[in-house]
C-alpha cells in the first residue's frame, strides 16, 4: 500500500468522525433532563432555586443547538478544536447550573464525568487532559463555592462535609480513571481498526499483482497468433523482394520486430501462466520468491532448506498463498532493515510441520517489546531518526503486524526472540544474535498434495473493522 495512504490516514483526527448533529441530539437530551430535575425539585420538593439564572444557563444552551443546526448543514463534521469547544462548553454549562443547585451538595455533580468521557473518546490526548484538568478544577471550587439548596421552609440541605469529600474524590478518581480507560480503548480501537484496514490493502496488493500477471499472460497467449501471421506474411515479402532491396530490408525489419514483441511477451506471459496457474511450488521457491525484493539491498541472505528428523529428503509443495508470501516477505524486509551484514532463512519440514525461521545479526528486538510484537502502531517513529537508523525503509510502520495477521491466517503459528538472550529455545546458532522469527504451520494446511485445505474466508468476513 502506498505511503501516502497511511498517512492521510493517521493525519484524520478521531474528531473529524463525529457529526455536528450527533453532539445536538446528546445536548438536547441534556437539556430536557435538566429541565425535568429543575421542574421536579422545584414542584415536587419545594425548593427555592435561582430559577432564572437556572434557564438562563438552560436557554443558552438552546440558542447554541439551534444556532448550530440553522448555520451549518447536517452532515457537518467537526474539528478537533471545534469538539474540543463543543465539549468544554458543556462542562462549563453544567457546573454553572451545579453552582446554582447546591455544588457537589447535589446528587447530579456525578454527571460532570460525562464530557470528559466524551472528550477520551473522540480527542486527543492533549484536549483530553486539558478538559480533565478543567472538570477537576471547576469540582474542586464546586465543593467549596455553590449557592446553598434551601426549602420552602427556608431549611439549607446539605450532607456532612466528609460526605463532600467523599464525592470530591469520587469525582476526581473517576474523571482519571474513566478518562484514561476511554482514551487507551478508543485508541487501541482505532490502531487495530488502521491496521486490519493496512492488511487488507496490502493482501489485496499481492492478489492484484497475480491477477495482472495472469492479464498479460492472457494477452501473450491471444497475441501469438497475429505475431505469427505478421512474421509468416513478412517473410514470404522478403522472398518476393528480392529486386527491389528497399523493400526487402523494410520486411525483414517487421519480421524482426515480430520476433521481438513474441520474445517479450513470452518473458512475460512465462511470469504471468507462474503467478496465475502455478497455485503450488517448492517451498524452496516460495521462500526465494518472498525474499527476491531484498535480495539485492546490500546485506548477505543465506537460505538453507532441508527435512527434520522425521521428514522426507523430498522437500514439500505448498500453496502459493498470498498470506505466505507477503507475511514471509514483511518479516525478511524487516530482517535486512536492521541486520548488520548477514540475515538468515532457514526452512525446515517433518511428517506434520513445516517450519520457516528467519535470523538477523542486527541488535534484535528490543527485550520489552518482545511480548507485544505484532500489535499495530507498537511505535510510531520519526521520520528523521527512520532514515538515519533505517536508510532503505519505505514501509508503513506496520510490517510485523501485516506479516503476523497474513501468517496467522494461513494457519502459521510466529514465536520472537533475540538470539542472543541465553534462554530462548529458537536457535542455538552464536553468530545469530539478532532478532529470531520462527514460522511453524501445521503440513496439512499448506502443503499442496494433502488436500486438506479449508478455504479461507474473505477479509470482509475476519477483518471487519
Amino acid at each position: 500500500m502506498a505511503d501516502s495512504n497511511m498517512s492521510l490516514w493517521r493525519g484524520q483526527e478521531r474528531s473529524s468522525w463525529i457529526r455536528l448533529r450527533t453532539l445536538i441530539l446528546l445536548r438536547w437530551v441534556a437539556i430536557i433532563g435538566q429541565i425535568t430535575a429543575i421542574t421536579v425539585a422545584q414542584r415536587m420538593y419545594d425548593l427555592q432555586l435561582e430559577l432564572g439564572l437556572c434557564y438562563f444557563a438552560i436557554g443558552v444552551s438552546v440558542m447554541g443547538n439551534l444556532t448550530a443546526i440553522l448555520l451549518f448543514p447536517e452532515n457537518k463534521r467537526l474539528s478537533e478544536f471545534e469538539n474540543f469547544l463543543m465539549v468544554l462548553f458543556d462542562l462549563l454549562q453544567l457546573s454553572f447550573l451545579l453552582y446554582l443547585t447546591g455544588g457537589l451538595h447535589n446528587p447530579f455533580a456525578l454527571l460532570l464525568v460525562g464530557p470528559v468521557t466524551i472528550s477520551a473518546n473522540v480527542m486527543n490526548l492533549r484536549s483530553t487532559m486539558i478538559i480533565g484538568g478543567v472538570a477537576i478544577f471547576l469540582v474542586t471550587l464546586l465543593a467549596e463555592l455553590h449557592l446553598p439548596l434551601r426549602t420552602d421552609m427556608g431549611f439549607i440541605l446539605r450532607i456532612p462535609d466528609i460526605f463532600v469529600f467523599g464525592n470530591w474524590a469520587a469525582i476526581v478518581i473517576a474523571i482519571v480513571f474513566l478518562g484514561a480507560y476511554s482514551h487507551r480503548i478508543s485508541s487501541e480501537v482505532q490502531s487495530m481498526s488502521e491496521a486490519l484496514a493496512a492488511t487488507q490493502m496490502a493482501l489485496a496488493r499481492e492478489q492484484k499483482l497475480t491477477d495482472l500477471g495472469g492479464v498479460v499472460a492472457a494477452a501473450a497467449h491471444e497475441l501469438g497468433t497475429p505475431l505469427a501471421t505478421i512474421k509468416l506474411a513478412s517473410s514470404e515479402l522478403i522472398e518476393e523482394l528480392d529486386d527491389n532491396p528497399a523493400l526487402r530490408d523494410d520486411a525483414a525489419l517487421i519480421r524482426e520486430q515480430a520476433d521481438r514483441c513474441r520474445d517479450i511477451l513470452r518473458n512475460m506471459g512465462r511470469a504471468g501462466k507462474d503467478d496465475l496457474h502455478l497455485r503450488q511450488a517448492p517451498l524452496s521457491t516460495v521462500i526465494h520468491e518472498a525474499a527476491e525484493p531484498h535480495i539485492h539491498r546490500g546485506k548477505q541472505i543465506h537460505f538453507d532448506e532441508g527435512p527434520g528428523q522425521d521428514g522426507d529428503v523430498q522437500q514439500p509443495s505448498i500453496l502459493r498463498k498470498p498470506e505466505i508470501i507477503h507475511g514471509l516477505r514483511n518479516l525478511i524486509q524487516n530482517a535486512v532493515d536492521f541486520a548488520r551484514a548477514n540475515v538468515w532463512v532457514d526452512a525446515e519440514w517433518t511428517e506434520k510441520w513445516i517450519t520457516v525461521s528467519i535470523m538477523d545479526d542486527g541488535r534484535g528486538f528490543p527485550p520489552h517489546m518482545i511480548g507485544r510484537i505484532g500489535d499495530p502502531f507498537v511505535r510510531r517513529r520519526r521520520a528523521e531518526t527512520d532514515q538515519k537508523t533505517r536508510p532503505e525503509y519505505e514501509g508503513m510502520g506496520l510490517g510485523l503486524f501485516i506479516a503476523k495477521t497474513l501468517l496467522e491466517r494461513s494457519g502459521a503459528d510466529l514465536k520472537f526472540a533475540n538470539g542472543s538472550d541465553p534462554y530462548q529455545t529458537l536457535t542455538d546458532q552464536p553468530d545469530r544474535r539478532g532478532a529470531v522469527v520462527k514460522v511453524v504451520w501445521p503440513r496439512n494446511l499448506i502443503d499442496a498434495q494433502t488436500g486438506d485445505h479449508p478455504v479461507p474466508s474473505g477479509l470482509n468476513e475476519k477483518f471487519q473493522v
